[in-house]
């Protein structure tokens, strides 16, 4: 999984140590929900069933691989 500078710093974070990377690579290939952002970046939404169906939203950059951001996105409503 291609990965910015900043995902890795981020992963760091309590809140995100538990996020696997099973789960981005689903939301990756298998999304919900995908919203272009006005800079390029790609927004995809997806259920983790093992997290009590909460959404992991992932950012993308525009090449659409590489993981800029991923987080567990509680304001989101299918």
């Amino acid at each position: 999984m291609k990965t910015t500078n900043y995902f890795r710093a981020t992963r760091l974070r309590p809140d995100r140590v538990l996020i696997r990377d099973e789960w981005i690579q689903r939301v990756v290939e298998f999304p919900e929900a995908e919203h272009i952002q006005a800079d390029g970046r790609i927004r995809r939404w997806g259920r983790i069933r093992e997290m009590d169906n909460l959404y992991l939203r992932v950012i993308l950059m525009p090449d659409g691989e590489t993981v800029h951001n991923a987080f567990f996105d509680r304001g989101y409503k299918p």
